[in-house]
């Protein structure tokens, strides 16, 4: 049993109290929080929906062995959230852990300080190993996860009860009581001052608005062609390459970039960085554009931004590209920007229809200690 009251620097946990009903109330109707809490949650959430939590709801939880706190300021006691332990099981010293912040309260760092004392409470209290579940649409619950000190355990297919009836994954992250306490060592981090640009092409990391382009983009005939995956993405694909870009950053998997004109600012391509090699300090980059946007060396452009970024942010050894052996204008944008030819893989892709055969590619390699471009860029 974890203790009634947790301290944790600007805010402190404690048991539920009548007065706590409105700010409850204010906290839990809210669309963030309603996207991403369990289903059974009233909507709307009101003050009669937070007077019957604070005497039957919370003090379930409690008897259960779990745990249902308030958050609240440490110098006004004034409700900013809530926060506990649930799925409690006893033999093999597991619980889950939630929270949740009230609008006015986020940007703090309260979910991250409430996340990493109630796992140190819990740990003292003699449990084992806490689970943060996250739907990967959530990125900002990712960040508090890595944090607090959890690490990425895997995914639980269909873990979470949708509304309507559907199921969707959870991301497990998990820390066990010998872990540090955090943050988390990632892969890949965040870009400087949010994006890489050389006052002609600026590279940002790809959300949610771009997906009108990119499906545009990546259903283009001769984008197509060139799919690891034969035949074009639905927008539904789209829409989720999207929603988890930032997901797949925070994670270390690919990053996934908007390519943009500098100067107007409008999205004219995609590239990506995909960490298929962690333990090697390998990864292979991608990258397409927009018709109107093709002849200005924009995309050598871009590939010399992410390799810089790759080799003296992330601290790759080496970066890899594989181009179809027709694809020539692609094998002009890797030459000039520093790239080297090392040969031909057969029959590498997946046959584009059953009675074809399997298409070649030619790999393409840099890496940090080799010269910059050979070749100057168009203009």
């Amino acid at each position: 049993m974890t203790p009634e009251v947790v301290e944790a620097g600007p805010v402190r946990l404690r048991p539920f109290r009548p007065d706590d009903a409105e700010d409850l109330a204010a906290g839990r109707d809210d669309p963030v929080n309603l996207r991403f809490n369990p289903v059974g949650m009233p909507h709307p959430y009101t003050v009669a929906d937070a007077h019957w939590w604070i005497a039957e709801g919370a003090p379930a939880a409690w008897r259960s062995g779990g745990a249902a706190y308030a958050i609240v300021d440490a110098g006004t006691d004034r409700l900013v959230g809530g926060a506990g332990l649930s799925q409690v099981v006893p033999g093999r010293g597991q619980a889950e852990l939630g929270y949740w912040v009230a609008p006015r309260a986020r940007r703090r760092g309260i979910a991250t300080a409430t996340t990493r004392a109630l796992a140190t409470a819990a740990f003292q209290a003699g449990l084992a190993r806490l689970e943060l579940l996250v739907r990967a649409e959530n990125p900002a619950s990712q960040r508090v996860a890595l944090a607090a000190g959890f690490r990425l355990e895997g995914v639980r297919r269909a873990a979470g009860p949708g509304r309507d009836g559907d199921r969707y994954d959870l991301l497990a992250w998990v820390r066990l009581a010998g872990d540090p306490p955090g943050p988390v060592p990632r892969l890949l981090p965040d870009l400087p001052d949010g994006r890489l640009t050389d006052t002609v092409v600026t590279l940002r990391r790809l959300a949610p608005p771009d997906a009108e382009v990119l499906h545009r983009l990546h259903t283009r005939p001769e984008v197509v062609a060139t799919r690891v995956r034969p035949g074009p993405p639905t927008r539904a694909d789209i829409d989720r390459r999207c929603a988890v870009a930032e997901s797949d950053w925070l994670t270390g998997r690919a990053a996934d970039f908007a390519l943009c004109d500098a100067v107007t600012g409008t999205m004219v391509g995609g590239c990506a960085l995909i960490h298929d090699e962690p333990a090697t300090g390998q990864a292979m980059i991608g990258y397409s554009l927009l018709p109107e946007a093709r002849g200005r060396g924009l995309a050598t452009r871009a590939v010399r931004l992410l390799a810089g970024w790759a080799f003296d942010q992330v601290g790759l050894a080496r970066l890899w590209a594989g181009t179809a052996t027709w694809n020539t204008a692609s094998q002009r944008v890797l030459d000039r920007a520093g790239f080297h030819r090392e040969g031909v893989m057969r029959a590498r892709l997946p046959a584009p229809t059953p009675d074809t055969p399997r298409p070649d590619t030619v790999l393409w390699s840099f890496l940090p200690t080799d010269p910059t471009a050979p070749r100057p860029l168009p203009g």
